[in-house]
């Protein structure tokens, strides 16, 4: 159930970007401040890859969009970046993250990060709620670059 209720989420993100071209996705929400559609599905991308492999799995933290300090910052700097490889890279981790999910023995499996246990249940909710948070943006974005609205 809460990998389909995820599913869900992810589903509704890709339906708040469909049909608009890469200069749309690239708008900025309300200048100075970076948010946009596609900085969004670059941070989603990042999110998918932290926690499912990093502190899930414990894998390295190498992020597809690294900042000038090595972060991972440069996802929101979307003026010049490509809509189809962010969502290449966005489809392949949320892949990723449901073979990882499959893989587990169960919901209480641990990963770790900064000393603290999260369980995939946890992690799970989590990205439940990350979802939910980012695409109640991305409706207001959608909404104010040609009016669309709606789940």
């Amino acid at each position: 159930m809460l990998s389909a209720f995820l599913d869900y989420q992810r589903e509704t993100l890709v339906l708040k970007c469909s049909g608009l071209t890469p200069d749309r996705l690239r708008r900025w929400a309300v200048p100075p401040s970076s948010l946009s559609l596609l900085g969004l599905v670059r941070h989603l991308a990042e999110v998918e890859r932290g926690w499912f492999q990093c502190v899930f799995l414990g894998e390295p933290d190498k992020p597809h969009w690294p900042g000038p300090g090595g972060d991972g910052d440069a996802q929101w700097d979307v003026d010049a970046a490509d809509p189809d490889e962010a969502f290449r890279v966005w489809r392949t981790e949320c892949d990723r993250s449901r073979a990882t999910v499959a893989a587990a023995t169960s919901l209480e499996v641990t990963g770790e990060r900064d000393g603290t246990a999260y369980s995939l249940r946890h992690i799970l909710i989590h990205m439940i709620e990350e979802y939910a948070r980012h695409n109640g943006q991305a409706d207001l974005l959608r909404e104010r670059i040609d009016g669309v609205t709606g789940e």
